[in-house]
């Protein structure tokens, strides 16, 4: 399969029809290897538009709405990113064309090196990876972040998240409570953090993230 065609093909057809027009972000998608971040049984679909199922039964996310989230994040060259919920490293290699330091979530010790590993072949060398089991409490020992990046859909997003946003940072994530899903940016400004609606979208949910269930008598 020529892969390089279908980035390309995915860019004209996915990306830009839907208004996906920041330059630097079209170089990212048009240069990263999606196929090398799914198993090999999947990298016939890689570039389908749609959520790739994965082993450990988490998702990587459609290109468009992954594109949706980056482009809304306003990502600087300066920036440090915090990203959530990307067991494959693909979400943090594109944002690593765009942002200065991206720091990328591992579940465990074992996806961790599998993703230092890969991202290192792949000349990714402004992001680290970090291990956290419950990635809802973020990474508050570098927090604050310019951008905080939630690679799935959630309930709502922890206060302790809203917390690790900088002044003037931003939080992007879909927004999901059982109707509707929202693409949905959150902004600190003068300690405030404000929200706003930007697009729908339907991508699973990101484990870690439900709402805790509350029981009445």
């Amino acid at each position: 399969m020529d892969y390089t065609r279908a980035r390309l093909t995915m860019v004209e057809n996915q990306l830009r029809p839907h208004r996906i027009d920041d330059p630097g972000l079209i170089a990212a998608m048009r240069e990263v290897p999606r196929e090398r971040f799914v198993p090999k049984a999947l990298r016939g679909v890689a570039y389908a538009d749609e959520d790739l199922p994965l082993p450990d039964g988490r998702y990587l996310i459609e290109p468009l709405a992954l594109a949706r989230l980056i482009q809304a994040a306003r990502i600087r060259p300066s920036d440090v990113v915090l990203v959530l919920g990307c067991s494959t490293g693909y979400v943090g290699a594109v944002v690593a064309r765009l942002a200065g330091t991206v720091i990328l979530v591992a579940p465990d010790e074992a996806s961790g090196k599998q993703l230092e590993s890969l991202l290192e072949e792949l000349g990714a060398d402004n992001m680290v990876v970090v291990i956290n089991p419950s990635p809802a409490t973020g990474h508050p020992e570098q927090a604050p972040f310019d951008v905080i990046l939630l690679a799935g859909s959630v309930e709502q997003v922890p206060p302790a998240l809203l917390e690790q946003i900088g002044e003037g940072g931003r939080l992007v994530a879909v927004i999901d409570d059982g109707r509707i899903g929202k693409g949905m940016v959150f902004t600190r400004l003068h300690g405030v953090v404000g929200r706003r609606v930007l697009f729908d979208a339907q991508i699973p949910g990101l484990p870690g993230f439900e709402k805790a269930v509350r029981f009445a008598l």
